[in-house]
């Protein structure tokens, strides 16, 4: 990778083009001695008069032409009068228009801005100015003043502005004197920085090693950043050790913060599961929620409606077709239990007993909400079903709650959801704080069908839920075996049942849907991968390239997901003046790209493009495309739904013409590619392919080695997820499958 040249420009702001209040990002002027020249970046109420100094570097917009990209903004109040008036008359104060600007210069000279923070009540000498007009005008100078030394703080240990907005929307005014004290706030999920470069920051300023704070931050580091492993707790001892290399400290001085931390209530301490747990409270409550509810749906059964069989036989000649034996027991097992799990692999009829359910549920005059973790999930549960879909997030109204910084939904014990049944696809993807959310928001006596494949990869966040609640034996379940003889002609499918049992995948000559093209050099496989995207496919199989999806069980690597991104939007999305651009790190994101959200954002604003209508939230996993690109601006088109990105939001972009195997769950493509060579074993497991294989409706091709491809299948091992779910389901008596 290329170093870039990080240049200084020093400057006084002339003139504010643009400016988002939400983010930050700005488009302004800047005089530089006798010449005047565009800068854009982050810079949050900058105003006319300040002196900046930028770090950064020249780039070329397509549209705007020359202008300096700023990394980073020294800012310094307006010095002078003249400057001063131009400061003020700029409207960045509240209150203050052209005219009180002048005259405030004319009374206060240079030291206007001084009495405007430290000495309101002598703004009421200005005519027009009443003391509770001065006061509000203070109060909105020291609210930016705050702000300001906040990006000076942050820029000063070389930490992106862009940080400074969600802090102090968090923390207000005592943002920088909070940071200060405790450094380990900036881990906080919602803000994201790293922990050692927080550690950094604590240790730079003087925090000893064995500071409290610091063995406390640690402790509950370890365990946040363990939900992304899919740990709803650790073990204690596993706890204390990892904590102890991540601050080098010994484990007997992190076991007296432990106990402190247990004891005020800030973490939870049990012994589940044959561990001593330890768990983060809300992960601790969810766990319960979860057993408790379930439990209580899973003991309740309910009368078969009059006429069960004759019922069965309607819906079956209604659909034109004959249900296998299980089939009508998935179906029969719906309308006499509160709650039940439907699992099975590729061409075993779920979706025929899915349409059975909803159905009958239709007959029984029950309004029924269908739902799935990701918007190409539900898309196709929709399309699948013959009926409207949603995601989970949707379905439960998604907010952001700005005084705690957290998730909530509209949907709750407070407002339970207006459904009589839910019926939820995609659940091995489910996580268990959203399991907890959805079930908190289920009237008492609503229905639910979870509806998954457990040899499919578990969820990206905590808990391994659809394996726990099968292996649980809590609840009442019908796994799908059998494969039906039209599924059954299909290579893709017969060859998902070989690697979910061990056997190695078949490449036949004659197969039409499954193939392999050998490829031993990684960068060979890249230009074939090209190729298949770019001409063949779509030329020869009639697939257009966007409905194909390039997938990769890792992202490093000469044949990962970053190096096929970079060859895949070079041949199928090239530079054009047409076409607006925005580098961001190490990538260049340009109008017709394919893209993916990567974070869970739930205070994004989203219009859609159809309707008019707008709402909150977009969600990991979403692809979707750029339209434009606009003054540092992206407007993403996910599904209809518009977006806007600005620079403080580009992290939560990656480009999706090439994804991981883990990011691909819940959707189906018509033609999947596989990058199947040499990388991490962690990586290269029967689960990756079993899953990456289901992906595909139609077609799949994997491009490298065989032998990579048997190792994964031969490689069966399950990373262990430390979750107290099962074990609670499990320690109350759960009874036997059905």
């Amino acid at each position: 990778m290329t170093e870039r040249h990080t240049e200084v420009l020093e400057g006084v702001v002339s003139d504010v083009i643009y400016q988002n209040e939400e983010s930050g990002y700005t488009v302004l002027r800047l005089e530089v001695g006798q010449e005047e020249v565009t800068a854009v970046g982050c810079m949050p109420g900058a105003a006319p008069g300040e002196s900046l100094t930028l770090h950064g570097e020249w780039s070329v917009h397509p549209s705007y032409g020359r202008q300096f990209r700023a990394a980073v903004a020294e800012r310094r109040m307006p010095e002078g009068a003249r400057a001063i008036y131009e400061y003020l008359a700029s409207g960045v104060i509240r209150g203050i228009g052209g005219a009180t600007a002048r005259r405030l210069v004319e009374e206060f000279g240079e030291e206007a801005l001084t009495v405007i923070e430290e000495s309101p009540e002598k703004l009421t000498r200005i005519k027009g100015i009443t003391l509770k007009r001065a006061r509000s005008i203070s109060d909105t100078f020291r609210s930016q003043m705050g702000m300001r030394l906040l990006l000076d703080y942050l820029a000063g240990h070389g930490l992106s502005p862009q940080l400074g907005l969600p802090l102090y929307r968090r923390h207000g005014p005592l943002a920088l004197e909070l940071l200060k004290s405790d450094p380990y706030l900036l881990v906080d999920r919602e803000i994201g920085v790293e922990f050692s470069d927080a550690d950094a920051l604590a240790l730079s300023g003087g925090m000893a090693p064995d500071d409290p704070i610091r063995r406390e931050a640690g402790l509950r580091y370890e365990l946040e950043h363990n939900l992304t492993n899919g740990h709803t707790f650790l073990p204690r001892g596993k706890l204390l050790a990892a904590t102890g290399q991540l601050l080098d400290l010994p484990e007997d001085k992190l076991e007296i913060s432990l106990d402190e931390l247990l004891d005020r209530g800030l973490l939870v301490q049990e012994e589940a599961a044959g561990e001593t747990a330890v768990y983060l409270p809300e992960l601790h409550e969810a766990e319960e929620y979860i057993t408790h509810r379930l439990q209580e749906m899973g003991s309740r059964e309910l009368c078969p409606p009059d006429g069960m069989e004759e019922l069965l036989e309607a819906i079956q000649r209604e659909q034109g077709i004959r249900y296998a034996p299980q089939q009508s027991q998935a179906v029969y097992l719906a309308a006499t239990r509160q709650v039940m799990l439907l699992t099975g692999g590729p061409g075993t009829g779920k979706t025929t007993s899915l349409r059975g359910v909803l159905a009958l549920f239709e007959r029984l005059g029950l309004a029924t909400a269908l739902a799935a973790p990701t918007g190409r999930a539900a898309k196709r549960l929709g399309e699948l079903c013959g009926a409207e879909a949603a995601t989970i997030h949707r379905l439960l109204e998604t907010r952001f709650d700005p005084q705690t910084g957290t998730l909530a939904f509209s949907h709750g014990e407070d407002e339970p959801l207006p459904a009589d049944a839910v019926i939820v696809d995609e659940t091995s993807m489910v996580d268990v704080p959203l399991m907890r959310a959805l079930l908190s928001a289920l009237r008492g006596d609503c229905r639910l069908i979870l509806v998954g494949d457990p040899d499919q990869l578990p969820s990206v966040g905590p808990g391994n839920l659809l394996g726990d609640l099968l292996r649980s034996g809590a609840l009442p379940a019908v796994r799908l075996t059998e494969v039906f003889r039209q599924a059954a002609e299909s290579a893709i499918i017969c060859n998902a049942h070989q690697i979910n049992r061990g056997e190695h995948p078949s490449f036949r000559e004659n197969q039409r849907d499954f193939f392999l093209l050998t490829r031993y050099d990684p960068a060979r496989a890249v230009e074939t991968i090209v190729e298949l995207c770019g001409a063949r496919l779509p030329r020869n199989m009639g697939i257009p390239s966007q409905q194909i999806q390039v997938l990769s069980p890792t992202r490093k690597g000469p044949a990962g997901t970053g190096a096929l991104n970079r060859a895949l939007q070079a041949a199928l999305n090239p530079p054009s003046p047409e076409k607006g651009e925005r580098p961001f790190g190490d990538t260049v994101f340009r109008a017709g790209d394919r893209v993916m959200q990567v974070k869970n954002n739930y205070d994004v604003l989203w219009r859609e493009h159809a309707t008019g209508e707008s709402g909150m939230g977009i969600f990991n996993g979403d692809i979707g495309t750029i339209l434009r690109v606009e003054g540092g601006e992206l407007t993403v088109d996910f599904e209809g739904k518009e977006i806007a990105y600005t620079g403080d939001t580009l992290n939560e972009l990656e480009l999706a013409y090439a994804v991981t195997v883990h990011k691909a769950q819940g959707s189906e493509y018509r033609a999947v590619i596989l990058a199947a060579l040499p990388g991490p074993p962690l990586l290269l497991t029967r689960g990756v392919l079993y899953t990456a294989v289901t992906r595909a409706r139609e077609l799949f091709i994997a491009v490298g080695e065989e032998e990579i491809l048997h190792r994964m299948v031969d490689n069966n091992r399950q990373t262990r997820r430390y979750s107290g779910l099962r074990w609670r389901l499990s320690r109350e008596g759960g009874r036997q499958t059905p």
